[in-house]
């Protein structure tokens, strides 16, 4: 910890760094709440330091969390009404859920986040315009999960290196037995693919939000560069 505290405090002490992202998840050994806390809100181009997600809260300017910010980017690119629709989130983390019902809730949707201990959690989702799955569990979100029409963003990603449960959700699909061979896992959502003929809309798994992520990032370092020198 000693260690990581002293590169990071020398990296808010460079006027010549604009941005700094520490990569999660940590260490198990490493407090992460306490680490993302040690950045200067300035430089925090992750967008979830304590001041940085009150910001959010109140809707006032600043830097952003980045998944979230590339997931209401998604929904944009669709075309799709925010305002006024129901949106559903599936999984409550600092990193995704919470922060995205804050940007949604300011955008005018009505949110509801739901988790391991939501009742009904599949009726819940299935009155979503928007659906957004983020708990990290391979395939979880079903047909059952997804009204039709519905706007459906899969945050998630797990390694499945089961040949049979691959086959099962996508058929005989050469890049994904190319992945098997090659990596011993392919890349899964936490919507099951077959969700497609009934969804609206449906992010892939991988080159889904990921991309977007890592564009939000590069526009949260631009924008904390130009906020420390007052450039409008």
């Amino acid at each position: 910890m000693d260690a990581l505290h002293d590169r990071i405090r020398a990296l808010n002490d460079d006027d010549a760094v604009d941005g700094i992202l520490v990569q999660l998840p940590l260490p198990p050994q490493l407090r992460t709440n306490e680490v993302i806390g040690w950045i200067r809100p300035d430089k925090d181009v992750d967008g979830i330091h304590p001041a940085s997600l009150g910001l959010l809260l109140q809707n006032q300017p600043g830097l952003r969390p980045c998944t979230p910010m590339g997931v209401l980017e998604l929904i944009r690119e669709t075309g799709a009404a925010i305002e006024g629709r129901d949106a559903v989130i599936i999984g409550r983390s600092l990193i995704v859920g919470k922060p995205l019902a804050a940007l949604l809730t300011n955008a005018n949707a009505t949110v509801t986040i739901c988790h391991s201990k939501t009742r009904d959690l599949a009726g819940t989702a299935a009155r979503a315009d928007i659906l957004v799955a983020a708990m990290g569990k391979a395939a979880f979100v079903t047909r059952e999960f997804v009204k039709p029409g519905a706007l459906v963003i899969d945050v998630g990603t797990s390694a499945v290196s089961d040949p049979e449960t691959v086959r099962t959700l996508f058929g005989d699909d050469p890049l994904r037995a190319k992945d098997l061979a090659d990596k011993g896992y392919t890349l899964v959502g936490d919507v099951d693919p077959r969700v497609i003929d009934k969804a609206g809309w449906l992010t892939p798994v991988p080159k889904g939000v990921g991309p977007l992520t890592i564009a939000m990032l590069m526009k949260n370092t631009l924008e904390a560069f130009k906020l420390r020198r007052k450039l409008g």
